[in-house]
């Protein structure tokens, strides 16, 4: 599926690569039904750790707190 404002998201992402695993869901999937249903016209969504983060486009600033509490949190 072509999602520029998802591929703009991941470049935006690139530096911190190694310090998360970026995992995709792709909402159109009928698995992912629910996602779809929740956030289909707030594409890209960013989870971290489980946890909502952010839509529509990166706060880096606010990725990078959240990021970095984390990695604190596990030492």
């Amino acid at each position: 599926k072509l999602c520029p404002l998802c591929d703009e998201a991941k470049e935006v992402l690139e530096p911190y690569k190694r310090r998360f695993i970026l995992q995709e869901v792709d909402i159109t999937l009928p698995e992912n039904s629910a996602w779809y249903d929740k956030y289909k016209y707030d594409i890209p969504v960013f989870h971290l750790n489980g946890k909502f983060l952010m839509k529509h486009q990166v706060d880096i600033q606010k990725f990078e707190d959240q990021l970095m509490k984390l990695e604190l949190q596990n030492g």
